[in-house]
């Protein structure tokens, strides 16, 4: 387990909470100055709402990965495979002139079985076999790219119902539906992790698997499970995905992996694992979508954020690294 810094472990994630809500605060109001007829606007606001969700789900996938110690680098790639093969079971049964009704039911089941099957393949072969999992996720998103290629051959799977649509461009009172599911997921998320038996399970694994295992805890089980809630969160991220684009193909997402270890990591996640909480996560997502949505407004080439997320990410990792050292220190 990690050494005791003096400090309690709640007042240093509320200090950390707090901070990152007052940056977004910040960078909200700033990008409101510098263009309020332009993103503060309804249609902006709910363009964001869209297209916060897919992130944030992301985000919680790779968050909870990284607080057992781990990394998930197949998230996006989970969700595509879970999206192709969904995909294909929604079009095919179109086309047969099934009922919509029983095609979305089927359809749905059909991407949670698939991040299901994803995250039990990375869960036995980091927890069971022991390879690590950074190369293991790198090895199984090579392998799901591979499986979603040669289902398309390069294309995209179309021919979806028109009620598929709902889930991912409907508003509920005004509240677009991806963000009520983004919110479903965050409770979920938090209730899991930070008050369960199975989240304290998480965490110990995190700080050290060593200690964990003889402290009475099947490590390997906690592991597998871990992955498996990963993968099933990349599969709801890959409905409202698909469902958005009114199709599915392998790069869709592709930009998500990076910007979901930035929201994590940014969000106060130890990327060596032991903590992490969700609502970090959140405002770091927000903090994200509002950057993203803000230089696009301003005409900057969509490369150019992909340039300042690594960079986000590069300069919170020397923060966390430079802190650290200096806790060390003065132990």
């Amino acid at each position: 387990m990690k050494k005791n810094t003096g400090k309690k472990p709640q007042a240093r994630f509320q200090s950390k909470e707090s901070v990152l809500f007052f940056i977004f605060i910040g960078i909200f109001v700033l990008m409101c100055v510098l263009s309020p007829q332009t993103f503060l606007t309804w249609r902006n606001l709910q363009s964001m709402a869209f297209q916060l969700p897919e992130l944030g789900i992301f985000a919680l996938a790779m968050m909870l990965v990284i607080v057992s110690g781990g990394m998930n680098l197949s998230i996006t790639f989970t969700a595509a495979l879970a999206s192709i093969v969904g995909g294909v079971v929604l079009s095919t049964m179109t086309a047969a002139g099934m009922g919509p009704t029983i095609t979305i039911v089927a359809g749905l089941a059909t991407f949670v079985l698939i991040g299901f099957l994803c995250g039990a393949l990375n869960g036995v072969i980091v927890a069971d076999i022991g390879i690590a999992p950074m190369l293991a996720t790198l090895g199984t998103s090579t392998l799901f790219e591979g499986v979603c290629l040669n289902i398309t051959k390069g294309g995209a799977i179309s021919g979806f119902p028109d009620a598929f649509l709902w889930f991912g461009n409907a508003s509920v009172l005004g509240i677009p539906f991806p963000m009520i599911v983004f919110v479903a997921v965050v409770v979920a998320s938090y209730f899991l992790l930070e008050r369960s038996p199975f989240g304290f399970k998480t965490y110990m694994i995190g700080c050290s698997p060593t200690v964990t295992e003889y402290s009475g805890i099947n490590v390997k089980k906690t592991l597998r499970i871990v992955y498996i809630i990963s993968g099933i969160l990349c599969a709801i991220a890959g409905v409202l995905m698909s469902s958005r684009y009114n199709s599915a193909k392998e790069s869709y997402g592709s930009s998500y992996m990076l910007q979901s270890i930035s929201a994590a990591v940014l969000g106060g996640t130890d990327i060596a694992g032991g903590y992490g909480k969700v609502v970090g996560t959140v405002l770091a997502v927000m903090i994200i979508q509002v950057i993203s949505s803000g230089l696009n407004i301003f005409g900057i080439n969509r490369f150019i954020t992909t340039v300042v997320m690594g960079a986000i990410l590069i300069l919170v990792l020397t923060i966390n690294y430079i802190s650290s050292g200096r806790k060390a220190s003065s132990k």
